[in-house]
């Protein structure tokens, strides 16, 4: 099994763009996507400095265009990804890379919405003095409960020993004078409070843009930061990328699913290194791969062959599928389990597990033409439920 995953803010570099230019065709998607995005990629890649990186407005295009730019060189004829990756995670603004990845939405789309998003966030960040700090290490249970004292919110979930703490700078000063024990503080060069309230005012605008994209359900399992769930619904993964903003970054959930669906091969796209470096603590077991630079390819592709395995969502058009959101015991609802037809949004049951019982729709109307598991079956993140013939439209 075989997912891929791409960074968030913070992993890019100076001059790391530089090695895939060398090459015609890497440079010339980038003119076309700094086209798309109004913003000079090429420069920011190659010749700006860390300050100018930095910047959000800067920083998310430049991570989702690379990371778009580098999944053509692994799979030149798309459609051949679908056969062999099991699911796709992205980190903060790397889920609009991953979105884009599993056809979700397309190159331009994500590039208008994260050129969009980046400067609402900038917009957002510089309204109050806010800040990020990454606590390392400490109990877990302790860390949780000195954020919250402060008043600070648990921006970012990346597993045992990383937790960021994001708020007001006076917050976050009274944090460090009374950090949690046996922890050690961070302090984050970023530009705000980022997946916290104080990113309220981007939701409202991305949201309102949000509303004129067009979107295809997944290809692939889309795992969700907001809580690790696979989501099968392309209108509903725009809406979790959107809220996401000001919400805080479960990474430490999206890893227990790539481990419930049996994940062996965790590929990184460039600037590769934050989550594999995760990932190699969280995932034991897991094989990683980083890759950062173009000539890395060969070995990224092999990769890919040997982790990735035949789909069954690939074997069905997806828009027919209700697929399961977790691992757990999927339990049939009454109405679904005697239904010839079920409405869009009809209840098909719940997956029990021992962390929650997540409700399951029918996000699309159907006849139903078969059930693929059984009331009380085991079932894993986002396999399929049951098989549907569309009635009438679809989105």
């Amino acid at each position: 099994m075989l997912v891929i995953v791409a960074p968030g803010q913070g992993a890019q570099s100076p001059g790391f763009l530089a090695p895939w230019l060398e090459d015609e065709t890497f440079r010339a998607r980038f003119e076309w996507l700094s086209t798309v995005a109004d913003i000079d990629l090429i420069h920011y890649g190659t010749d700006a400095d860390a300050d100018q990186i930095r910047a959000t407005e800067v920083a998310q295009p430049l991570l989702v265009a690379t990371g778009l730019v580098a999944a053509l060189g692994i799979f030149p004829h798309p459609t051949d990804a679908f056969g062999k990756v099991g699911a796709v995670a992205g980190h903060s603004v790397g889920e609009l890379t991953a979105a884009a990845g599993a056809r979700v939405i397309t190159a331009e789309q994500a590039m208008v919405l994260v050129r969009e998003r980046g400067k609402a966030m900038a917009g957002a960040a510089a309204a109050t003095p806010t800040g990020m700090t990454a606590v390392l290490g400490g109990d877990r249970d302790e860390v949780l409960a000195a954020i919250d004292k402060h008043g600070l919110t648990a921006a970012n979930d990346n597993g045992p020993g990383q937790i960021v703490a994001a708020g007001t700078m006076e917050q976050l000063a009274a944090f460090a004078e009374e950090p949690p024990a046996k922890a050690r503080l961070m302090p984050l060069s970023v530009a705000g409070a980022f997946h916290t309230e104080h990113m309220s005012p981007a939701v409202g605008h991305l949201a309102s843009l949000a509303r004129s994209v067009s979107v295809h359900d997944p290809r692939t399992r889309v795992i969700s930061n907001r809580d690790g769930r696979v989501v099968h619904n392309g209108v509903e993964v725009l809406k979790r990328m959107v809220g996401q903003i000001a919400s805080p970054v479960r990474w430490d959930l999206s890893m227990d699913t790539m481990l419930d669906l049996g994940v062996t091969g965790f590929l990184e796209m460039p600037p590769a290194g934050t989550l594999t470096g995760i990932a190699k603590r969280a995932m034991k077991g897991v094989e990683t791969f980083a890759l950062k630079s173009p000539d890395q390819l060969d070995d990224a592709r092999a990769f890919c062959d040997k982790h990735g395995e035949f789909s069954e969502m690939e074997s069905s058009p997806t828009w027919r599928m209700v697929v399961a959101p977790s691992k757990g015991t999927f339990h049939i609802s009454e109405e679904a389990a005697d239904a010839s037809v079920l409405a869009a949004g009809a209840p098909v049951g719940d997956v029990a597990s021992t962390r929650d019982r997540i409700s399951v729709i029918s996000d699309h109307g159907g006849q139903v033409v078969e059930w693929l598991v059984e009331d009380g079956d085991l079932v894993s993140p986002g396999q399929p439920l049951v098989r549907l013939h569309p009635e009438g439209a679809t989105h």
